[in-house]
């Protein structure tokens, strides 16, 4: 089980860094699973600053299992980027899931994967992703239609990867990697209002 985190100048860090949490640990369990990072450039400069020292580059990455794409203010220009737009295509053609994490769900638009499917993103970026058009954008934390799952932004990749894993392995076996991870949302101030 190959799984692609794709990454891009001005990704949001927490939106790979929380799926390839799941996934990695999930790989530590499963031997069989292996997870990457994927970028056009050896190096990658996340929205936040961090500097990250990517695995392969779109040339010579391995066949993916899962892609996963996530936001950030890269995606903007992510959109117009070629290279970066077709090596989503080509690992999404043969993967078992596309998946997408906040804005990452602009560039699965451009890539093709959202074409007459329900999806989701960032709260605040759901008008901009409708207008994009032959897509139909709900208010959840994440939507799985067909093999595309798409999540709402940060902190919802990380329920998404959750997700998948159970699909791939069982719901109890995800609950677990839950509790290994101790991924148990209590924010602080849940009770002011916004």
């Amino acid at each position: 089980m190959n799984i692609a985190i794709v990454l891009f100048p001005q990704v949001e860090e927490l939106d790979f860094a929380g799926p390839y949490e799941v996934f990695g640990m999930a790989a530590k369990r499963y031997k069989d699973w292996r997870v990457f990072t994927v970028a056009e450039e050896r190096v990658v400069k996340g929205s936040c600053g961090l500097s990250v020292n990517v695995d392969y580059t779109f040339a010579e990455a391995p066949a993916a299992d899962i892609v996963v794409v996530p936001g950030g203010f890269g995606t903007r220009p992510g959109m117009e980027n070629a290279a970066l737009i077709g090596y989503i295509q080509r690992a999404g053609e043969g993967a078992r899931y596309v998946t997408s994490v906040c804005t990452g769900a602009y560039l699965l638009h451009r890539a093709g994967f959202l074409r007459g499917r329900r999806a989701t993103t960032y709260w605040s970026e759901r008008n901009a992703l409708a207008a994009m058009g032959d897509v139909t954008v709900v208010e959840e934390r994440w939507v799985h239609d067909g093999n595309v799952i798409s999540a709402a932004g940060v902190s919802a990749g990380i329920d998404m990867a959750l997700y998948v894993v159970g699909l791939l392995t069982s719901p109890l076996e995800a609950r677990q990697l839950q509790k290994l991870i101790e991924y148990d949302p209590s924010p602080p101030y849940a009770e002011v209002a916004l």
